[in-house]
């Protein structure tokens, strides 16, 4: 097998112009994998040679699917690791060029922005009696992977667990002045959902987003720092640099088990947006054999039980057995959300963050 191409955001530019054309950066990494190759059958025999995956995921779950993919159906997998916002953004400017065959991870409403703009292939998995209705588009656009509870996560060796938040408006307390530490919401579609829930909270019976705009600007007040990647964020919290900060309750649990960070989680009292994580086929793919393949290889339950497991993922398929304590006992109160508002209203909510409310002096460290 040939030498594979990773990348991510800070040297992208690097890549040959035949892969990227867009202006986005990315980490370039080189690796060698020599699986042992299987006599291929039928369908394999039809797959492109390789195929190109954009994907928030990060590192260690891109790399492990690609290797078993790889392995299972010899063919270079090739991926770009970026914010689920960047995606989209990529994919956009690509509409006329597509590079990407493979859109995986990002919030539902992310994907339903890009089925309205054209920039998706219909695609029913043929797992789909084992997807409820609501973790899917209603044309297959695009499916549902997992669900990502949102929550506020806490420095456990600086912060007692008696002292942490316990809801949302809890942030806004004084003593956690210069003490939160943000994923710049621009470029994660995890925080604009969190940025849009506090929105809508008031807005869902006002129709008016001032009420929310007004809590941003509490917690602004008391946001020591936005980082530019969640890795920057992680270290900064471990480290004591900040304390506090709010993120995807799954990506808490496998930093804690796996990597040892002293976090913790607390999930908001008043209720929290669960997102649907998704993946799509992208229109235009240039490899839509090899798209299609690795979005059902992905999604296998088999799959769903290592990112149960490893990745700390909730799946959204209904039939996949013996999951982690932690999935099943942590109890979760869901916040009640029309997605539909974040679709339409959430680019303007964040534009007027970005403009009026981010603290100038605050800047996204690089």
């Amino acid at each position: 097998m040939k030498n594979k191409k990773k990348v991510s955001i800070l040297t992208a530019l690097t890549l040959s112009a035949s892969l990227l054309l867009a202006a986005c950066g990315g980490d370039t990494e080189k690796t060698s994998n020599t699986p042992s190759k299987k006599p291929a059958d039928k369908k394999e025999a039809k797959l492109e040679e390789k195929i190109v995956v954009y994907s928030p995921h990060g590192k260690d779950i891109l790399t492990k699917f690609e290797k078993q993919f790889e392995e299972k159906y010899n063919v270079d997998v090739e991926w770009l690791d970026m914010g689920s916002q960047e995606v989209l953004d990529r994919i956009r400017s690509e509409k006329n060029n597509p590079q990407a065959d493979v859109w995986w991870g990002a919030p539902s409403v992310n994907f339903d922005q890009a089925k309205d703009e054209g920039l998706l292939a219909p695609y029913k998995p043929s797992y789909s009696g084992s997807l409820d209705d609501g973790f899917r588009d209603p044309d297959w656009n695009w499916s549902g992977t997992s669900q990502t509870p949102e929550v506020i996560m806490y420095n456990s060796k600086e912060v007692k667990k008696e002292d942490a938040p316990k809801d949302w408006d809890e942030l806004l307390d004084a003593k956690w002045k210069d003490k939160i530490i943000i994923r710049y919401p621009l470029a994660s579609g995890t925080m604009r959902t969190i940025f849009s829930a506090m929105i809508y909270r008031d807005f869902k019976d006002s129709n008016d987003p001032a009420k929310g705009y007004d809590w941003l600007k509490k917690l602004d007040a008391n946001t020591k720092e936005y980082s530019a990647n969640p890795e920057m964020m992680y270290n900064k919290v471990a480290k004591g640099e900040g304390v506090v900060s709010v993120w995807a309750m799954p990506d808490v649990v496998m930093l804690k088990e796996n990597k040892n960070y002293p976090f913790e989680f607390i999930v908001p009292k008043s209720g929290t947006p669960v997102l649907t994580e998704g993946i799509a086929v992208v229109k235009g793919a240039p490899h839509p054999k090899a798209a299609e393949a690795f979005y059902e290889f992905v999604n296998t339950p088999e799959a769903a039980k290592i990112l149960a497991e490893e990745f700390y993922r909730i799946p959204t398929r209904t039939d996949v057995k013996d999951l982690p304590k932690w999935i099943t006992d942590t109890e979760i109160k869901k916040m009640d959300i029309d997605w539909k508002v974040f679709q339409k209203e959430g680019d303007s909510w964040m534009k007027y963050w970005d403009e009026n409310i981010k603290s100038g002096a605050k800047e996204i460290k690089q």
